[in-house]
């Protein structure tokens, strides 16, 4: 076996990569390097990956979307500090979906969304290209991206509700 702990991290991104560009992501080795990955910038960042999921189960048992601002509320962190370690390529948002991809759960960063857009569900044109390119890289294919959300959405909800049921 692997030993991960004795890769630097530029090792651990390179061997994600190569999974990725090989379409090897079913190899048994991929969850561990995006659990190893999720791991590592959680020891870096204030924004706790347990917290956020932990309040990201909830919601989804509840129906219910949450906003970026709960997540970081989530780990103690005020959102100023936390807006920016949020989205994009490696941010927590995105280390979400590895966490989630890796786990076999749902995508439950799908009901994440602005304050303003809770009670739509709807995400911006940014954040949505941010989570079809981070769906993509975990080898999701689709053409449209608002409609792949959606769906996304859906199968959280589901989940929650089998959850719940599971209680």
């Amino acid at each position: 076996m692997l030993d991960l702990r004795a890769k630097t991290d530029e090792q651990i991104n390179a061997l994600i990569r190569n999974h990725e560009d090989k379409n090897a992501r079913g190899l048994p080795i991929y969850p561990l390097l995006l659990e190893e990955r999720a791991k590592r910038a959680q020891a870096k960042r204030p924004l706790d990956f347990n917290k956020s999921l932990a309040l990201l189960r909830e919601a989804a048992m509840k129906q219910l979307c949450v906003s970026y601002g709960q997540i970081a509320e989530a780990s103690g962190v005020e959102w100023s500090k936390a807006r920016h370690q949020m989205n994009g390529a490696k941010g927590h948002l995105d280390g979400l979906l590895d966490i989630c991809h890796a786990k076999g759960l749902p995508m439950l960063p799908a009901i994440c969304v602005n304050k303003t857009n809770r009670e739509t569900g709807e995400l911006d044109p940014s954040a949505l290209l941010g989570f079809a390119e981070g769906a993509r890289r975990l080898g999701h294919s689709f053409s449209d991206a608002h409609a792949f959300h959606r769906a996304r959405q859906e199968e959280c909800w589901a989940w929650g509700r089998e959850q719940k049921s599971g209680d």
